[in-house]
């Protein structure tokens, strides 16, 4: 059965090939898509994503970039394979990580009008391991999609994002919310949580762990793990600097936000423990994460100057009114 499933794909794929040569307007962008998110149980091969890439890039017409969308998600809409529904997944967070910001900018435009990750209810039931892969998939989607969010919340990718010293004495360089004001850090934190929320998510299970195309997929991830967390931590510090100065329904949400990075610290610290015992281990350098109870020393320190904290409770509360 698993040899007639791969004979069938490898002809599905040829056809679609010879077609796009035939009727397709894009002809080299649909060559590149189908062979990139073929049948084959590998990895896209960089030659196919390069051309997909370059497809993409500032200098084509917004039509391309147009294109290329709606060209994978129809592919990934299409699909009942997960290997196919796996790989474009791939091509598509690869073109979010290393793409052109016009094509990021289109692709959140395009998806505005249409969740074109929105994967919930794909399964390949053909065996017990396509579901296993299946399930993995979908969470994959959802962490896609939360990426997506992220960038329409934050207005910049933190994984593109270049790190500044603070202060500029410092040797150590720090993330855009280390020196975000009071309203917006309340906002983006929130959306890099929730997107951290959909990192621990993608812990695989079943036979999905031991696959080799899913731990690809799964290093992409913990790539973007480690800026994400990082931002997170700058935020919070920023956030406690500033604790004593919001009003009080500001401080209510910050509390809130840094009891949730305590939980989520320690979360992702049970994910890269379990990750650490797979194969992608090898070419990996985990961080040491810091638990942000250690920021109760700043905590601390700040409110060492305002002996009575029920004053300061009090003065925002009228500040709030």
């Amino acid at each position: 059965m698993g040899s007639w499933r791969k004979a069938y794909g490898a002809l599905k794929d040829s056809t679609k090939v010879g077609l796009a040569k035939v009727n397709s307007e894009f002809k080299e962008l649909d060559i590149a898509i189908v062979k990139a998110t073929n049948h084959v149980e590998c990895p896209p091969k960089e030659r196919h994503v390069r051309k997909i890439l370059l497809a993409t890039s500032a200098n084509r017409p917004r039509a391309d970039l147009s294109y290329c969308i709606y060209a994978l998600s129809r592919r990934l809409s299409k699909t009942k394979n997960w290997i196919v529904a796996l790989k474009t997944l791939i091509v598509v967070h690869r073109l979010l990580r290393e793409g052109d910001p016009m094509f990021k900018e289109e692709f959140l435009a395009y998806s505005s009008r249409g969740n074109i990750l929105h994967i919930a209810n794909f399964k390949d039931d053909s065996s017990q391991s396509a579901w296993d892969c299946s399930a993995w998939i979908r969470a994959y989607g959802c962490f896609l999609e939360e990426r997506l969010e992220c960038l329409r919340v934050l207005r910049y990718d933190i994984e593109t994002e270049r790190l500044v010293r603070y202060p500029q004495t410092s040797s150590k360089v720090h993330s855009k919310t280390r020196t975000l004001p009071s309203p917006e850090l309340l906002e983006q934190l929130p959306a890099l949580q929730q997107l951290l929320f959909r990192v621990v998510g993608v812990q695989p299970e079943g036979a999905a762990c031991s696959n080799y195309l899913i731990q690809y997929a799964l290093a992409l991830v913990l790539k973007e793990s480690f800026k994400i967390y990082c931002s997170i931590n700058d935020g919070i510090i920023n956030l406690v600097d500033m604790f004593f100065e919001m009003p009080k329904y500001d401080a209510i949400n910050a509390l809130a936000i840094y009891k949730r990075a305590g939980l989520q610290a320690e979360n992702l610290a049970e994910f890269y423990d379990f990750c650490k015992q797979l194969e992608l281990a090898r070419t990996f350098q985990f961080p040491t994460l810091s638990h942000p109870h250690r920021f109760l020393q700043r905590w601390k320190s700040t409110s060492e100057k305002h002996p009575d904290p029920r004053s300061r409770v009090r003065r925002a509360r009228s500040r709030s009114y």
